[in-house]
């Protein structure tokens, strides 16, 4: 009886000790390729339990940068002209259109509303960008135009659950997550999967990054572009590196001690993520440390320009910066994109924001030989509707919608699908998201039917556990 008493209050001491060591040191659960070294749960030869077990057949992509435009940005204005618009401009749907489907703020009467930008077709493919994106247009003979995503979801945070989770559902694992567990993280000294933000916040907040009931060190760790990058990362006054390593490698004994009693895996990814933490405290500083960029390359990326925050081109500038040091998977989230009225002033601030270092981006990227391995996707959580809503605004369109990606292995200059001619449903080509997710893992070298972790009695995958995600070969270039 004592001694069972005496143990609890050591476990609950332990777990005090351990809790205020992590967020000196972050609180980060960071890094995949310590925790390759974690048991498996199931020896299937098709089941990946363990984090870093390498692709299934070869894949070009090896970084993926995803630029989330959280919001929704009225594709529309950007990147799908629909000329017949005008032509009906101002006239109602007709009921057979709109029977049956859901909208989140306006009702079926709203009337069409067309497009004031004007378009113009860009490179040998012929691509179609409005007047917007100056610069991610030059690139169109890269890029991959999917011109005919759809989901379920058209509310804001459950769709953007759906997009980067594979799912509606809150405590899923990201699709960064996923490709960090599978493949592991090259870096040894940053994490294998890290988040930027610029603009108001995604409404899916830490859920979009999340590891889920993956192991902890696969999930997504949100660095600052300026400043301390990760807060609570450097030691306190009066602590230095050589009384930091003699604490950690006593923590680490102890840890592996209670290991060898519980078997518990988090135990080993709570080791893994001490180590990384230390590690960062001299390469995090190092990788956000732009001093030796050239002035030509900070203008090109637009970090200091006047009037326009520069903490996107800085994000944008970071990633390349993530992808030559082994970074495997890189979210930039910019907020700020709903725009449910004064449409035109949104996109045009937003796009004032993101076009120019995007379109860097891209150059930079390619100028150094890193875009044939590195996938760069602009995505969202859905479209707008054609029609108005108030007097100058559009609704949720989750039913049709574009995004596009570049370099990995993507099909350059090549727009898939067709939707009709006033935007509002598919006529070529669906594209669901599942489907979306499961061809980027393909170019990663991952079937998304075998990479597979079994929680609660199920064998869940990033799109879903039944016949869902779908290769959609044409976007493979």
């Amino acid at each position: 009886m004592h001694n069972h008493l005496e143990q609890s209050i050591v476990e609950a001491t332990r777990r005090e000790f351990l809790t205020s060591s992590a967020s000196g040191l972050g609180g980060l659960a960071l890094s995949a390729h310590l925790a390759s070294e974690l048991s498996a749960e199931d020896n299937s030869p098709q089941i990946r339990s363990r984090p870093g077990l390498g692709s299934h057949f070869r894949g070009q992509a090896k970084s993926c940068i995803f630029i989330y435009l959280a919001g929704a940005p009225s594709h529309l204005e950007l990147y799908s002209p629909k000329p017949t618009l005008k032509k009906f401009n101002g006239q109602q749907l007709p009921d057979s259109l709109t029977k049956g489907v859901r909208f989140a703020f306006i009702n079926k009467n709203a009337t069409l509303m067309a497009s004031k930008r004007p378009y113009q077709q860009h490179g040998e493919s012929g691509m179609w960008f409005s007047d917007r994106l100056p610069h991610v247009s030059r690139h169109a003979d890269d890029i991959c135009m999917i011109q005919t995503m759809h989901s379920e979801a058209f509310n804001h945070h459950p769709a953007q659950m759906l997009m980067c989770c594979g799912q509606q559902k809150f405590g899923l694992p990201s699709m960064g997550a996923w490709l960090n567990y599978g493949l592991g993280a090259p870096s040894k000294n940053l994490p294998g999967y890290i988040v930027l933000a610029a603009g108001p916040a995604a409404r899916g907040g830490a859920t979009l990054y999340s590891s889920g009931f993956l192991p902890s060190t696969v999930a997504g760790v949100l660095f600052r572009s300026q400043g301390e990058p990760v807060l609570n990362l450097n030691n306190p006054k009066g602590l230095n590196a050589t009384a930091q390593r003699i604490s950690l490698d006593a923590l680490k004994d102890l840890n592996r001690g209670r290991f060898g009693v519980l078997g518990d895996q988090e135990i080993n990814s709570r080791i893994a993520a001490y180590e990384l933490a230390f590690r960062m405290q001299s390469s995090a500083p190092d990788l956000i440390d732009l001093s030796g960029e050239t002035k030509r390359t900070l203008e090109s990326y637009g970090v200091s320009r006047k009037g326009i925050p520069g903490d996107f081109s800085r994000n944008c500038l970071l990633a390349r910066r993530m992808v030559e040091r082994g970074v495997r998977f890189i979210n930039i989230f910019h907020g700020g994109w709903d725009a449910h009225g004064g449409l035109e002033g949104n996109v045009a601030n937003n796009c004032n924001v993101v076009d120019q270092p995007v379109g860097a981006l891209l150059a930079d990227l390619k100028q150094r030989g890193l875009l044939d391995s590195t996938l760069v996707v602009w995505g969202t959580e859905f479209g707008r509707t054609p029609l108005v809503q108030g007097k100058d605004g559009r609704d949720h369109h989750p039913h049709a919608f574009p995004i596009w990606m570049a370099g990995g292995g993507a099909r350059g200059g090549y727009t898939h699908g067709r939707t009709d001619e006033l935007g509002w449903s598919i006529e070529e080509d669906p594209v669901h998201i599942n489907d979306f997710q499961a061809t980027v893992m393909r170019m990663f070298g991952i079937d998304d039917k075998k990479l597979v972790h079994r929680f609660k009695g199920l064998d869940f995958r990033l799109t879903g556990v039944g016949d869902t995600g779908h290769v959609v070969p044409e976007l493979i270039g």
